[in-house]
């Protein structure tokens, strides 16, 4: 089979190349999936440049030869222990905790780990949403409930969570804020924002607006996030709760988030304020984000697709910021 592989850290273009390699082997409670879509995330560029390191002698090669967290397949066979998946089921995960794996044309996968397609979806639209569509859910409802009427914002809007997020919010029954660059207000428009702001002309906590809640997936846990902070917390309503959406970063950045900064919040802002790193899948978010997009309420949407040997490409473009909404791989294609 082939796959996007890497051997060493650097810059995307110089460590990943497609290679023919064996597939993988499937036991007893494993699922072989054959990819017909991944996404990219910035967390697969930290991880590429050696910019996350989760365990001892990480520093001097990867763990994970194959890189990418979402599936979108078909099942091509199941261990023998597997129970209601068949072979020819549509399926999707989020393989962040089982490996990775996902830039490759066959992945074996805990099936656990496994959701089915919404059917609604073609198989790029459904590997948008294990990771973002899921994350986004999380971010809103993760640390209380989001109630009709809620008044929500969302930094970082334009993105490929931002625009789940503004969908789930609005499904929720929620008003929202959409902040991001003026380049964005077309795709944070489409994905149903009663009202956007420009970051580049000015905090939005300068917009004279009140908020019960801030989700912010565009601060990512260093320095610069302490203003955020801080002028979030001001234009909470009473109840309200500011949740910094913290996505991957490097070992000054988390240890800068856990140590110091998700400190001082605990201090400055009790339950108002708070980081959310994420967590796996849960069947329950899976079915509730499922439900919405089945009803049409939420959509993933897609700014950009690149084959499997484009997929430095892919990356440098999701780092840029330019991205609007999600940008797919096509594994198959």
């Amino acid at each position: 089979m082939k796959a996007v592989v890497y051997r060493s850290y650097g810059n995307p273009e110089s460590v990943l190349r497609v290679e023919d390699i064996p597939r993988p082997r499937v036991g007893p409670h494993d699922v072989l999936v054959r990819v017909r879509a991944s996404t990219v995330n910035l967390d697969d560029l930290q991880y590429v440049r050696g910019e996350i390191f989760i365990r001892p002698g990480a520093w001097r090669q990867p763990k994970h030869m194959i890189l990418g967290s979402d599936i979108a397949g078909t099942v091509e066979a199941v261990g023998d222990r597997v129970p209601r998946i068949r072979a020819g089921d549509n399926v999707i995960a989020d393989l962040t905790g089982f490996g990775f794996g996902a830039f490759a044309e066959y992945v074996a996968v805990p099936a656990r780990a496994l959701a089915w397609k919404p059917a609604s979806l073609s198989f790029e639209e459904a590997a948008c949403v294990p990771t973002a569509g899921i994350r986004a859910y999380q971010g809103l409802t993760g640390k209380g409930p989001l109630r009709p009427g809620d008044h929500v914002l969302v930094n970082g809007a334009g993105g490929g969570l931002g625009t789940f997020a503004i969908q789930i919010a609005k499904a929720l029954g929620a008003t929202v804020t959409g902040v991001d660059a003026g380049s964005k207000f077309d795709v944070m428009g489409a994905a149903g924002a009663d009202d956007m702001l420009d970051y580049t002309q000015g905090h939005y906590s300068e917009s004279g607006g009140r908020f019960d809640l801030i989700l912010d997936v565009a601060a990512y846990g260093s320095l610069g996030d302490f203003r955020s902070v801080v002028h979030s917390k001001r234009v909470l309503t009473p109840n309200g709760r500011y949740v910094l959406y913290f996505v991957g970063g490097g070992i000054a950045d988390r240890v800068f988030t856990t140590v110091l900064l998700q400190g001082w919040m605990k201090v400055r802002g009790g339950r108002k304020l708070s980081i959310y790193r994420g967590a796996q899948n849960r069947p329950e978010e899976m079915a509730r984000v499922t439900e919405m997009i089945d009803s049409g309420a939420v959509r993933p949407i897609i700014d950009r697709r690149f084959p499997m040997h484009e997929i430095a490409e892919a990356l440098l473009y999701v780092e840029r910021g330019a991205a609007k909404g999600k940008v797919v791989i096509a594994i198959d294609g």
